[in-house]
C-alpha cells in the first residue's frame, strides 16, 4: 500500500526528568482507568532490541484530542504525529499516532495487563482495584459503538477476548437486568455484544456520565441516547423467562400448549417454543 509522509504536526512533552511518576496508571483514578481500557483495546505494545520498545495508539485523526489527553496524563516523554495513507478501506486514511517509549511506563502497563504483541484474545480486566465504568468506557470508545439503528438506541462492543466479553455482560446485567449468553461468531471468531432500547439507555448513562473522559463524538451520542423516548406504538420486549424444572414439567404434562400457557401465565408462542426444545433435546429435560 502506498504511504505518504507524516504531516509536519509533532507534539512532544518536555523531558520527564524530575516529574513525579508515582501516580501514573493508578486505575482507581477514572482517567487512568479509561485510558488503560482504551489502550488494551486499541494500543500496541512492541518490544525492540535490548530494553527498547514502544507503545503506540493509532486512531482516526478526528479523535486526536483523546491522544492529547493521554499525553497530558503521562509524565513521560511522548509524541503525537499525523499521517495520511492509502489502505484497503480508504484511499486517504488520515490518522493520528501517539507514541510512548519509556521503559518504566511500558513495564507498568505490561504489569497491569497490556501484553506485548498480539493481544486481542488475551486481554483481561485488571487484577488490581480499578474504576469499572471508566475502564469499560475506554474499551467501548476504542472497539465499540454508541448510536441508533432504525430509530432505536444501542450500545455495542466487538471483542475477541472471552474475559472482556464476560466482564461486560456481567456488569451490564447488574445495571440493566439484561442477560447475555454469547458465542463467538463463525465468520470472524469474535463476540458481538449489543444492548438496545431501555437497556442501552441505562448502560450508556452509567458509562458516559457528565464530565467523563471520552471521545467527544460518542459522548454527544450518549447524551442523545439518554434523551430518547420509546415511540407510543412500540411496546417493550417482555422480560426473559427463567425456566425452572417445575415449569418444564407443566409444559410437557399439559394436554395442550394453550393449557400450559394459561397455567404458567406466559404466551402461547413462548410455551410452544419451550415444549419444542424439550421434546427435541435442545434443552435438558426437567429433573
Amino acid at each position: 500500500m502506498a504511504e505518504r509522509e507524516p504531516n509536519a504536526h509533532q507534539f512532544t512533552l518536555d523531558d520527564a526528568l524530575g516529574v513525579d511518576t508515582t501516580g501514573f496508571m493508578d486505575l482507581e483514578d477514572p482517567n487512568y482507568a479509561y485510558m488503560f481500557g482504551f489502550l488494551q483495546a486499541d494500543g500496541h505494545l512492541a518490544k525492540g532490541p535490548g530494553q527498547k520498545g514502544r507503545l503506540t495508539a493509532e486512531i482516526n485523526a478526528r479523535d486526536i484530542e483523546i491522544l492529547r489527553e493521554f499525553q497530558r496524563l503521562t509524565p513521560y516523554n511522548s509524541s503525537i504525529k499525523e499521517r495520511t495513507r492509502s489502505t484497503n478501506f480508504a484511499k486517504n486514511s488520515h490518522t493520528a499516532i501517539w507514541t510512548l517509549c519509556s521503559l518504566e511506563a511500558r513495564t507498568k502497563l505490561n504489569q497491569l495487563g497490556l501484553p506485548y504483541g498480539r493481544k486481542s484474545k488475551t486481554i483481561t480486566p485488571p487484577r488490581v482495584e480499578f474504576s469499572r465504568r471508566d475502564y469499560l468506557r475506554g474499551i467501548i470508545d476504542a472497539d465499540g459503538s454508541v448510536g441508533y439503528s432504525q430509530g432505536y438506541p444501542f450500545i455495542s462492543l466487538t471483542t475477541a477476548s472471552t474475559s472482556i466479553m464476560a466482564y461486560l455482560c456481567s456488569y451490564a446485567e447488574d445495571i440493566t437486568g439484561a442477560e447475555r449468553k454469547l458465542r463467538r461468531n463463525q465468520r470472524d471468531d469474535i463476540y458481538n455484544i449489543m444492548y438496545i432500547t431501555e437497556a442501552a439507555q441505562k448502560l450508556t448513562a452509567r458509562l458516559y456520565y457528565p464530565g467523563c473522559l471520552s471521545l467527544k463524538r460518542k459522548q454527544a451520542t450518549a447524551e442523545s441516547v439518554a434523551a430518547w423516548t420509546r415511540p407510543a406504538d412500540s411496546k417493550p420486549r417482555p422480560p426473559r423467562i427463567e425456566w425452572t424444572s417445575e415449569m418444564d414439567r407443566i409444559v410437557l404434562a399439559a394436554p395442550t400448549i394453550a393449557h400450559a400457557a394459561a397455567e404458567l401465565g406466559y404466551s402461547y408462542s413462548a410455551c410452544q417454543v419451550r415444549r419444542w426444545k424439550l421434546l427435541h433435546g435442545a434443552v435438558g429435560s426437567p429433573d
